[in-house]
């Protein structure tokens, strides 16, 4: 997902072009990790001062409702990023230092499901790994 995509499934579906949304999208763009709402709010607030964590907090969850932005939960704190524009089935790798994400092709389910009693339906899941970038590990050297 990009900016202008988002842009575009935004005016498709009927909501109205902000500056604030717009921008909130930017700033998804230009960090290319997960974010809190805080962090969100912070950086916003420099162009908006005004800006409430209500109008961030509802965006951001609109933006997840209609997949522009996807959630994970990390230290108990909602963190959001922009989706993958890739549609092909895959899991993230996290830093837990600087929020950067990897995608990784493989798939516990695969063996799981070979394991599992045939009593029970999936119906979905999430996979993440969570660690240290090289990078972080470096600066903590």
């Amino acid at each position: 997902m990009n900016v202008k995509q988002a842009l575009d499934k935004l005016k498709k579906e009927g909501f109205k072009f902000t500056g604030k949304r717009e921008q909130l999208l930017r700033l998804f763009a230009e960090e290319k990790r997960y974010l809190s709402a805080k962090e969100v709010l912070a950086s916003m607030q420099k162009l908006y001062p005004n800006v409430s964590f209500d109008t961030v907090y509802r965006n951001l969850s609109l933006f997840e409702e209609m997949d522009i932005l996807e959630m994970t939960e990390l230290e108990g704190e909602k963190r959001f990023r922009f989706s993958c524009s890739t549609t092909k089935h895959h899991h993230h790798l996290i830093c837990l230092d600087c929020g950067k994400t990897r995608q990784i092709e493989t798939c516990p389910m695969e063996w799981l499901e070979e394991r599992m009693e045939s009593d029970f339906e999936v119906t979905g899941h999430k996979f993440e790994i969570y660690g240290h970038c090289y990078d972080c590990q470096m600066l903590s050297v």
